[in-house]
């Protein structure tokens, strides 16, 4: 990687944005043959506020373009496990893991590896406009072939290329802490409260990472007593880490990520709430069908392989913040995952992409029935 002050006049692809999503798609598109420019106002390393958990298939989609995470990198952790008091369910990945890991040693590592694969960086660089020939930045044209919008939740690049919002899900708080206490599991655990959850990602031997996302008035580090006393008691009055930092969490679906030569990446082509855990993975998994795409100079395959892609991810998105707003029906939900393991590991083989839709189609049946016979059941009891 190439850092300059002032970007070069012509590039094959200028991507607008040097956070993971941005890195990702800059090897991806180097990978293809071409020559790369990431342009970014901020100064690396880019920090943000998220759970620190990479899913398995975001590891794979990193390996794709290049980027091997170990055991050195992280913490790996081997499923999820949902906490609701007393209430406990669980369930493995198929034969594979994820990884805590330190949102700035990720996007360390993606830079090195951008620098090894040749890509042209432009830091605490503005970017003005597109326009008919490429970007302005730095105060020049850069004349491009493709242009990648890979700035975040409130793209400018997309404002630019007029590629708006077709549908936006209600926003939420997240607030991210770090602990320093030896990991008491090596899943990442997920629990709940009314309208809130607090993640808990090992990242590091002695080291956690927790993540509270919520309404302004309960997301916060300071509640974590009174809304997860449990989780509490683990942390032990464990002094915190750092500083808490804060970021919007929220569903957004376009109704197009492309426009003519411009494609958008990563949480500027649209996210999904961070109940999930889905963000980073999905950015990668955009980032090698986009550098696949610009090879073939066909984006209308990138469009419709990241509308198929984002289903499973939505659809997951709106089942569980269903579980966020309804006490009764989570604690149902995990009743039924709890008893029927075998049912949870399916769906979470599902939603990591180690099950095809239409191999877990009866999974999902049969626990949505059983979900609702239990709740018929105990509306009896009533």
């Amino acid at each position: 990687m190439v850092n300059v002050s002032l970007p070069p006049a012509e590039t094959g692809v200028f991507i607008i944005g040097g956070g993971p999503a941005g890195l990702a798609a800059a090897l991806a598109a180097r990978r293809s043959g071409f020559d790369v420019v990431v342009a970014d106002r901020a100064q690396p390393p880019i920090d943000k506020a998220c759970g620190e958990g990479l899913m398995p298939d975001g590891v794979a989609a990193l390996r794709q373009i290049g980027v091997a995470l170990g055991l050195e990198h992280g913490f790996p952790f081997r499923g999820i496990r949902f906490v609701d008091n007393e209430l406990e369910a669980e369930a493995s990945f198929p034969n594979s893991f994820g990884l805590g890991i330190r949102r700035t040693l990720l996007h360390r590592i993606l830079m090195e590896r951008a620098q090894d694969a040749g890509v042209v960086t432009c830091w605490n660089t503005r970017i003005d406009a597109l326009s008919s020939s490429g970007v302005q930045a730095g105060g020049r044209t850069v004349r491009c072939q493709w242009i990648v919008g890979a700035d975040g939740i409130h793209s400018r690049a997309r404002q630019w290329a007029g590629l708006r919002p077709a549908w936006n899900g209600a926003r939420r708080i997240g607030l991210r802490q770090h602990f320093r206490i030896r990991p008491w599991t090596d899943f990442v655990e997920v629990h709940w409260h009314t309208r809130c959850q607090a993640y808990v990602t090992p990242v590091g031997p002695k080291e956690v990472c927790i993540a509270i996302i919520g309404s302004a008035q309960e997301a916060r580090i300071s509640n974590l007593p009174a809304l997860f006393p449990r989780l509490a008691k683990r942390l032990g009055g464990v002094e915190p880490m750092g500083s808490v930092r804060g970021a919007i969490s929220m569903s957004v679906k376009l109704s197009a990520v492309t426009r003519g030569r411009i494609a958008l990446v990563g949480d500027a082509s649209g996210s999904v709430d961070a109940v999930t855990g889905d963000g980073l993975a999905l950015a990668f998994r955009q980032a090698a069908l986009l550098g696949a795409a610009l090879a073939a100079g066909d984006l209308a395959t990138y469009e419709t392989m990241h509308r198929r892609m984002g289903r499973m991810p939505r659809l997951m998105a709106r089942i569980l913040l269903l579980m966020d707003a309804n006490d009764g029906l989570r604690r149902r939900a995990l009743r039924t995952l709890a008893t029927r393991p075998r049912t949870f590991g399916r769906l979470l083989a599902l939603h990591v992409g180690a099950l095809r839709p239409a191999e877990a189609s009866l999974d999902v049946l049969g626990f949505a029935l059983r979900l609702l016979a239990s709740g018929t059941a105990l509306d009896r009891n009533v």
